[in-house]
């Protein structure tokens, strides 16, 4: 065994060598952009197939014609098993697919763990192939990521460069999925907050390019969600479509401080995993029993939605089989029925996040792309629906559409990937300019209430998130160890004026940190202070240094993000100040100086063309 090991260590050793060589960086990483395309495509497809054959056999199978009641066991199985599967087998936490790489991007040096490749791919499908309410797109951008990171790890490629392989498999990962080479070049510049430099850009469009004619060749080029009935834009309606934008920035707020609220308190509030799974999944199941298009991804509830189909998407509902059992359809155009169908439809808008978060926090894994596209449509269906019935006339199909391309640029905080998502998803090129009026009106509705997006928002709390702002991003980058100094003297209260005068004439600073003999910082002497006495012999046995040290400006925890350390800097006016543990123990100090000089390192190495 141990000789077959060392075979193929000697064999990869081999292969490493013969790419120093032959192969320079930068030709290595178009190359491995095609591969990481090819295999998150692969990996996008895998997903797919696992899904649908796990709703086929769910369907054909156990629901049949009693479809609604199997609704109340179907999903606590998926969540079950997924449970049970990233408990027992990955033994690692795979939610939150994107806040993962931004965290590996911000402070894991763009390092992500080699289960990741495969673990969101069967979590997911077992979620969201038995019903969860939730979308495969999160896990497999993960997956996608963790291809690209592992793959430049392999090849022993700096942190630049994993970045950029990261950045690469999110963007096959989008183009492999949803057949969408455009939003996931611009995925990555939005969600990842990667710059887009000359050298990044080729990578990124190769990457995304391969996914999506991979996708093409094994599922056909025809757009994930076609258009069958649409009307062309007319200017008049640029008002409506206004209207629509607020509405659509004002239900991702709701989105996103409603999902967040619920996720942190079913965290604080049910700990245990047989908790997790009884009170996800009878959520869910209550949820989907009274409101069935919330059943898996919903993505057939999108495609009737902007086919112009709202009947069918009400799926078998409770409002069709018991409110109106024998002449629901001839009732369809009285007020109180259409009134009672927008109340059904609003209220789906308002539950969904609950079956989400019921579904992830039961221990399902999902993401929320497919939630945001399903919120989205019907947000403007409602929306154009309740126009209608005010005399606008304003084409309810299109405004399905675009509201998807709404809710998905507030929530994500990402409006050019809504237009160009929305667009390539269903092929509506001719409505652009409706697209680009509701995403950006979105998007700044939303960012008057909420700077962050919801994959950001848990990392910028912590101070561990990159953003296009490049001085922010160098100093997240920067860490306290890499600038904490540590050849500072140490003194004691006791020492008397003159062992302090024999420590100076050894040290090489003029700041000397005063320790108890627990080692908890007591405050500082500084050589100023006593430059007036120290040549004093005299003097030497009636001062202290207890009698001498003062308080500094300021105390940093090791902890403190580094943004925030240059805050305090800027506070105080300090050039030096000292640095201490949870329990006051202390460390070190670090200088502006030091900091300026790490900072200028970092910005050098990531701004290299």
């Amino acid at each position: 065994m141990s000789n077959i090991k060392s075979q193929i260590s000697n064999f990869y050793d081999a292969i490493i060598e013969w790419r120093e060589k032959h192969l320079s960086e930068k030709h290595l990483v178009l190359l491995l952009s095609f591969f990481v395309g090819t295999f998150s495509a692969a990996a996008a497809a895998i997903l797919k197939n696992f899904i649908h054959f796990i709703q086929q056999l769910v369907e054909e199978q156990l629901i049949a014609d009693e479809r609604t009641w199997w609704y109340l066991i179907t999903p606590v199985i998926g969540i079950t098993l997924a449970a049970l599967f990233v408990k027992y087998i990955v033994r690692d936490d795979i939610s939150h697919g994107i806040t993962k790489i931004l965290y590996a991007i911000s402070q894991r040096k763009s390092i992500i763990k080699a289960h990741n490749m495969w673990s969101s791919v069967v979590g997911s499908g077992l979620t969201i192939g038995f019903g969860g309410s939730v979308g495969a797109e999160a896990p497999i951008v993960l997956t996608g990521a963790a291809i690209g990171s592992n793959l430049a790890k392999a090849f022993r490629l700096d942190q630049k460069t994993m970045m950029l392989m990261i950045g690469c498999g999110a963007a096959g990962a989008i183009g492999g999925i949803f057949k969408a080479p455009i939003a996931g070049l611009v995925f990555t510049l939005e969600v990842l907050m990667m710059d887009l430099t000359m050298t990044s850009v080729a990578p990124l469009l190769i990457s995304s390019v391969t996914a999506t004619a991979i996708s093409y060749i094994l599922t056909g080029a025809e757009p994930m969600f076609p258009l069958d009935v649409a009307e062309p834009f007319l200017v008049h309606r640029i008002p409506w479509y206004l209207i629509l934008g607020l509405v659509c920035g004002l239900i991702s707020l709701y989105f996103t401080r409603g999902m967040n609220g619920l996720e942190r308190w079913m965290k604080t509030h049910v700990r245990s995993i047989g908790a997790k799974i009884i009170a996800g999944g009878l959520t869910l199941s209550i949820l989907i029993f009274l409101f069935p298009p919330l059943y898996g991804e919903g993505y057939d509830v999108i495609r009737q939605l902007i086919n112009g189909d709202s009947i069918s998407a009400l799926g078998n509902s409770p409002l069709e089989k018991y409110i109106f059992p024998t002449d629901f359809y001839a009732q369809l155009s009285t007020l109180n029925t259409q009134l009672l169908l927008l109340v059904y439809f609003i209220a789906i808008i308002f539950v969904k996040i609950i079956a989400s978060v019921a579904t992830n926090g039961g221990g399902g894994v999902g993401g929320i792309f497919a939630p945001s596209l399903f919120m989205g449509a019907i947000t403007g269906f409602v929306t154009a629906r309740i126009m209608n019935l005010c005399g606008l006339l304003v084409p309810e199909t299109n405004f399905a559409l675009v509201g998807m391309a709404g809710l998905m640029s507030g929530v994500m905080h990402a409006p050019l990937t809504g237009i160009f998502l929305i667009a390539e998803l269903t092929g509506g090129y001719h409505l652009f300019m409706p697209l680009m009026i509701v995403s950006v009106i979105s998007y700044l509705t939303i960012m008057l209430f909420e700077p962050h997006s919801l994959y950001a928002m848990r990392l910028a709390q912590k101070g561990e998130l990159l953003t296009h702002n490049k001085d922010r991003n160098v100093l997240t980058l920067l860490k306290m160890d890499s600038v904490l100094e540590t050849d500072f003297v140490t003194i004691f209260p006791e020492m008397t004026l003159g062992e302090l005068v024999k420590v100076i004439s050894e040290s090489r600073r003029n700041i000397f940190p005063v320790i108890d003999h627990d080692g908890r910082l007591k405050g500082i002497l500084l050589l100023d202070e006593v430059r007036n006495i120290m040549f004093q012999p005299r003097l030497y046995k009636r001062f202290t240094v207890g009698q001498l040290i003062t308080s500094p400006p300021a105390v940093l925890q090791f902890d403190l993000p580094m943004d925030k350390v240059m805050e305090t800097f800027e506070d105080t006016g300090a050039w030096n100040l000292p640095v201490v543990d949870a329990d006051k123990h202390y460390l070190g100090f670090v200088s502006k100086s030091k900091i300026f000089n790490s900072y200028r390192n970092v910005l050098v190495h990531f701004s290299e063309e």
